[in-house]
């Protein structure tokens, strides 16, 4: 579709985005997105319309073929100024995507991350929404590339572990399952939400937490994860290193499971 020109999600990064898996018939995690992006529609106040999601979905899944289906959702056009319009029309931009997956040298051995220098915006009033304004993002994607890591990691304001560019943390001690708290930035993942309830279904205690560099160094193992790659094991972070845990290849297993 075009795009106006006076789009709020071009001139302000005025939306949110939500990025499905697709199976040649399915989206395994289309509720869990659909209710991502309603939720974080209703703290922007843009108008959703959940039957239109679902019926984009519908359109992506089409083909009959695996693929990554991406759902802008914006407040459309809005004129010059940051004051939103009172009576908003919002855009639906929908992109269809091959499926690229990791290496599975990478899915099986683990990958390698390197600390970014680009810190996640301290923003508690946008954390945990899949927003669009991704800079940082984009700062610590350049970064990677340039150093040739396969990916980032990207710390919080006070320096505590955060998230990777695309993908979020845990880290296992013990019986203990610990992610980042994302009460002051991050991206609260659809596969994240998914660990966390699997976990506690293998007898894990679960907890969401502040992270630091050197808690981080003591984990008995280390694995990111979200809704496209799946889980991915952590096996080196600049001289540190991992061993592929067990509790990594089973959630690997388990989620993989979901999109045959």
């Amino acid at each position: 579709m075009l795009i106006a020109a006076d789009d709020r999600g071009l001139a302000y990064g005025d939306g949110i985005f939500e990025t499905l898996r697709l199976t040649a018939a399915t989206a395994p995690f289309q509720s869990a997105h659909r209710q991502r992006m309603a939720a974080a529609a209703k703290r922007l106040n843009i108008p959703f319309d959940a039957s239109r999601f679902d019926a984009e979905v519908a359109e992506l899944l089409k083909p009959g073929e695996p693929a990554v289906g991406k759902i802008i959702l914006t407040r459309g056009s809005g004129g010059r100024g940051y004051a939103p319009p009172a009576h908003p029309h919002p855009s639906w931009i929908v992109q269809r995507f091959p499926l690229s997956l990791w290496q599975e040298q990478q899915r099986a051995d683990g990958i390698q991350l390197g600390v970014c220098d680009t810190r996640a915006s301290d923003a508690p009033h946008l954390a945990g929404m899949k927003h669009l304004n991704r800079l940082d993002q984009v700062l610590a994607r350049q970064q990677v590339m340039r150093a040739g890591w396969d990916e980032g990691l990207m710390l919080d304001a006070t320096g505590a572990v955060l998230e990777l560019t695309s993908m979020n943390i845990f880290a296992r001690f013990g019986d203990n399952l610990l992610t980042p708290s994302l009460h002051r930035a991050g991206v609260s993942g659809i596969a994240r939400d998914w660990v966390c309830q699997q976990g506690r279904l293998r007898g894990l205690s679960v907890q969401e937490g502040k992270l630091s560099l050197l808690r981080l160094r003591e984990a008995d193992e280390v694995f990111a994860c979200n809704s496209v790659a799946g889980i991915l094991p952590v096996r080196k972070l600049a001289v540190w290193q991992w061993q592929v845990g067990e509790v990594s290849r089973q959630l690997q297993q388990s989620f993989d499971a979901l999109f045959e």
